[in-house]
């Protein structure tokens, strides 16, 4: 199984490196509150989880909405306030789409077994190949 990595690092090593930097700036007199502070934590967590899902195969549509749906949430801390109606709806519409752009990937290639393929195997005593 190939190791997921982006920019040739783990996910986990690039939210850490982003708290590091954020706690750097605070530190150094940048003018954030403790909510703008909790948020960019969390839209980094976000859009590593969104990205982290695209280089998966195959991609989990359940996924990447709950990522994107804690994104829209988390920009509020930087006063884009979304209703959870607008929210909702946004995420409808993303798995809609998603839904039928990566249908191809979900859809199986061949049909079901063949009925009596599955009632000869039925018959067979188990551990018989």
């Amino acid at each position: 199984m190939k190791k997921v990595t982006i920019l040739g690092q783990e996910p986990a090593v690039i939210l850490f490196m982003v708290n590091a930097l954020v706690a750097l700036l605070v530190a150094f007199g940048l003018g954030l509150s403790q909510v703008q502070v909790a948020a960019i934590s969390t839209i980094a967590s976000a859009i590593v989880s969104i990205v982290v899902t695209l280089m998966t195969r195959p991609i989990v549509v359940s996924a990447l909405t709950g990522a994107v749906t804690t994104l829209m949430t988390a920009v509020a801390g930087f006063g884009l306030e979304l209703t959870a109606d607008q929210i909702g709806a946004t995420v409808t519409v993303l798995s809609l789409v998603l839904g039928l752009v990566l249908r191809a990937n979900v859809t199986p290639v061949s049909g079901p077994v063949q009925p009596q393929i599955d009632a000869e195997l039925m018959r067979r005593p188990a551990g018989q190949p």
